[in-house]
């Protein structure tokens, strides 16, 4: 995985309502209108959480009727996740 996009997925995991904002779209496709009602932020700033989301690659959003509903993209979550394992992996054989 490229060092570019690993800043910005950890940049993008770094914020507590961004990761709040991937917990609810783990549990299924929302909309911004959706996660208003759920945040105590200004639309305005929901909209940037979601557009760092979608430039980290861990959402993406698609059209459907007049709706566009955010989507978790797990590949990128799963491809962090074997980087991660394997950065421990080589710590462990090298000072474990």
């Amino acid at each position: 995985m490229a060092d570019d996009a690993l800043d910005r997925i950890f940049a993008a995991l770094a914020d507590p309502t961004r990761r709040e904002i991937l917990r609810r779209v783990v549990a299924g496709d929302t909309t911004l209108t959706d996660l208003t009602a759920s945040f105590a932020i200004s639309t305005q700033a929901l909209w940037r959480h979601l557009r760092v989301l979608e430039r980290a690659g861990l959402i993406s959003r698609y059209r459907n009727a007049q709706r566009r509903p955010c989507r978790l993209e797990s590949v990128i979550l799963d491809d962090t996740a074997e980087w991660l394992l394997a950065l421990s992996a080589s710590g462990r054989t090298r000072w474990g």
